[in-house]
């Protein structure tokens, strides 16, 4: 889907009454829903390729397992597009996810800001976080380790 289609489907959203609209082009669709922080796109078929966009977030402790220690065992949800890896919906607002905290396939367990979009990363199995594996703040890689599920 073409950029310029979606930045205009952005503002047709953020101008109008509506809180969510979703639209599909042959295998592609996206969903747009308004937010308290704004615009939210959620890809729903295939994940859109995009370049990574540079954000300014303190960093802060996240439950990541020292360097040296062996990677925990479990189902790793790796990063479905590039972008910047966010773990709550705002710096204000708690983690979607900690270690130790049971996740169902379908919730939401971090963002992915990529174009200055918001892309919320559902759970692809349930199950309990056993590590987060990415700095909240930090540019993430196509395929890049997440968030590991046991």
């Amino acid at each position: 889907m073409d950029i310029r289609k979606i930045k205009k489907l952005m503002e047709l959203v953020e101008q109008s009454g509506i809180n969510e609209l979703e639209v599909r082009e042959g295998e592609e669709s996206i969903r747009l829903s308004k937010a308290t922080a704004g615009v939210v796109m959620t890809p729903v078929g295939a994940p859109p390729a995009a370049a990574p966009a540079p954000a300014a977030a303190p960093a802060t402790t996240t439950d990541t397992p020292a360097a040296g220690q062996a990677k925990p065992d479990g189902h790793t949800l790796a990063a479905p597009m590039v972008g910047t890896f966010y773990r709550a919906p705002s710096p204000d607002s708690p983690p979607f996810v900690e270690v130790g905290k049971t996740v169902a396939a379908g919730d939401v367990v971090c963002i992915i800001e990529a174009m200055k979009l918001m892309n919320q990363i559902e759970a692809d199995k349930s199950g309990v976080v056993t590590a987060i594996v990415v700095e909240d703040g930090q540019p993430v890689e196509f395929g890049q380790p997440l968030i590991v599920i046991a």
